[in-house]
């Protein structure tokens, strides 16, 4: 009860500026029709022009006049100039109309006021409408009065739970409306709406800057406003990207998850099964991605930002047969001991989430939904995915990620050893977006600090666009050289093909096989971690072999690759510790089941 009070506390002063906002544009619409009818009248100008009204980041213009008429033989006095009251600097509008009256003041001219024939004390200079100054307004109505109106929705229907009452003791994620039982839906209808409610926001906001950067490039000669062109190029860019997902939405339609078990288990299985509209076909893969994130808040006021860390993830091909409205899509993970367990209904900034991801590459759109799921400490087991049914066979997976992982490398042979390249350019897209928006905030700081003088802002701004340009540009041009000769395997990393670092790794010295992640980047509610394999010596000494490799799946087969190009195995008597210290899938099951019988009694 107290969170939604104070959610809906939250959302009142946004919502309120929505109704002010709707009034203003409501009361400016009415009046302008109501003025139609009104008749023009010469007048004379006693006074006119503008004033200006400067603040701690902008100046406003309001423009002003005195005038007298005559209307049915009688004298009249007016000062109203147009509709909209107050300052505002929405285009030229206030300062061009006071100079304008101005003009006419100085030069003793008369001007056209318009009457009302039914009030005729009542007059107005200009009755039109600023088109401008609406649709300015009516991005604060759509933008803080819709995100107000959202919260205060979302306050009145939130789940009123008692964590302390016996049945949420039991079973803490029933206080997840959600997680009421099977099936669980996708958030992709979610994602959809969101996508186009971003979309709307950003172009909302960027639509009057073509308008005022015509002024600023045209007539002030002031170029560097260009780069403001980049706002309304993202708009576009989100709009393709909400069209993307309605055209996903209406091609997949919902595709429920049933778990099994139900929820999914730490130290047990999460498993089930997906069914989808798409035709059967066997040639098919689907990739799932089970993944255990910690969601946290960074950062302090306008800086505050959500922030979501892989804890834990797994990948594996699934297993799919015909369902019974297309191809359905089995799969079981073995979830280790030790993690932390599914927030049903989180009570603070801090808190952990698990979340399914399918993903397909398919001819016109791609399949790509995300479940958030109740993950908890039951230690349960599948009842009707067996191990057949658990993911694709391992033959089939092995095939799909060792395929992967042969594109990383170029290999070369010149009859003396082997040499494995992985070349600059990996990660290109994100890597091109860092060095573009380094490049922006860099050259932003430079401007201000420079020109505008604002010495500590700018480098402030421009301090932190350089380290992003400079790892930008650091990730897109380094590479990786793997030489083996005899007995010695060589590691050479590079930038712009200049050695930066050499290590060297005896294959008689290898003791194991080290993945390590340095590298996670993040799409939406996607996370993806990058892993670096390295060779171990005796002595503890890692020496990277290879670099890139995508999930963990990718890494298995990226060791797996390197084994066999390189000749590296590791001593019989770490793989035979490893083996004798791991329990048998029986062993595993047997355990289970005790466990679970225990707790059943």
């Amino acid at each position: 009860m107290k969170g939604k009070i104070l959610l809906g506390l939250f959302a009142l002063p946004f919502f309120g500026v929505g109704v002010w906002m709707l009034w203003s544009i409501s009361s400016n619409c009415l009046e302008a029709w109501q003025m139609r009818d009104w008749q023009p009248v010469p007048a004379q100008l006693l006074n006119a022009g503008y004033e200006s009204h400067s603040g701690d980041d902008s100046t406003t213009y309001e423009a002003y006049a005195s005038y007298t008429y005559v209307y049915g033989g009688r004298d009249y006095s007016g000062e109203r100039v147009s509709l909209s009251r107050g300052a505002d600097n929405i285009g030229d509008y206030q300062a061009d109309t006071g100079r304008r009256l101005r003009t006419a003041l100085t030069q003793n001219r008369p001007i056209t006021v318009f009457v009302n024939p039914d009030a005729p004390h009542e007059s107005i200079i200009d009755p039109q409408l600023r088109w401008g100054l609406l649709g300015f307004k009516s991005i604060f109505l759509l933008v803080f009065g819709g995100f107000g109106l959202g919260m205060l929705i979302v306050a009145m229907r939130r789940a009123r739970s008692n964590p302390d009452a016996p049945v949420f003791q039991s079973a803490p994620w029933l206080q997840n409306p959600a997680w009421q039982g099977t099936p669980i839906r996708s958030n992709s209808k979610l994602t959809m709406w969101g996508a186009w409610g971003f979309a709307l926001f950003w172009n909302l906001v960027s639509a009057p800057l073509p308008f005022v950067l015509y002024g600023e490039v045209v007539e002030k000669q002031n170029y560097v406003a260009l780069a403001g062109l980049l706002f309304p190029i993202v708009g576009i860019g989100l709009l393709v990207w909400a069209l993307r997902r309605t055209y996903e939405w209406r091609r997949f339609g919902v595709t429920p998850l049933a778990l099994d078990p139900f929820p999914g288990s730490i130290g047990g299985h999460v498993g089930g099964r997906i069914d989808t509209r798409l035709p059967y076909d066997s040639s098919q893969r689907f990739i799932l991605t089970l993944s255990s994130l910690r969601s946290y808040v960074t950062g302090t006021g306008k800086n505050r930002r959500r922030t979501e860390r892989v804890l834990w993830q797994d990948q594996i091909v699934a297993h799919t047969e015909m369902g019974p409205t297309g191809t359905r899509v089995m799969f079981r993970f073995d979830v280790p001991d030790g993690l932390k367990e599914s927030e049903a209904q989180p009570v603070n900034e801090d808190y952990t989430l698990w979340r399914l991801n399918l993903q397909a590459e398919l001819p016109g759109t791609d399949i790509n939904r995300d479940f958030e799921i109740p993950v908890y400490a039951t230690a349960s087991s599948s009842a009707d995915i067996s191990n057949a049914h658990s993911g694709a066979a391992e033959t089939v997976q092995d095939k799909v990620y060792d395929e992967a992982v042969r594109k990383l490398a170029r290999i070369s042979n010149d009859g003396l050893g082997k040499t494995l390249a992985f070349p600059m350019g990996q990660h290109f897209f994100s890597n091109c977006v860092a060095i573009l928006v380094g490049g922006i905030f860099a050259a932003a700081g430079a401007f201000i600090f420079l020109h505008e003088e604002q010495r500590l802002f700018g480098s402030i701004f421009g301090g932190v666009g350089g380290l992003i340009l400079i790892a930008g540009l650091y990730m897109m041009f380094k590479s990786l050289t793997v030489v083996q000769r005899g007995d010695e395997i060589i590691s050479t990393r590079r930038w712009l093909g200049i050695p930066l670092k050499r290590k060297t790794l005896r294959r008689s010295q290898f003791v194991r096989f080290e993945k390590s992640s340095n590298m996670q980047t993040s799409s939406g509610t996607q996370h993806v971690r990058y892993y670096t394999i390295s060779g171990v010596d005796r002595q503890g000494e890692p020496v990277a072999l290879g670099e890139g490799y995508k999930g963990e799946l990718e890494a298995k087969a990226g060791i797996r690759f390197l084994s066999r190009e390189l000749g590296l195995h590791e001593p019989r008597s770490t793989t035979d510790a490893r083996a004798d210290d791991a329990p048998s899938r029986f062993e595993l099951n047997k355990e289970l089941f005790v466990r679970r019988s225990a707790s059943a009694k």
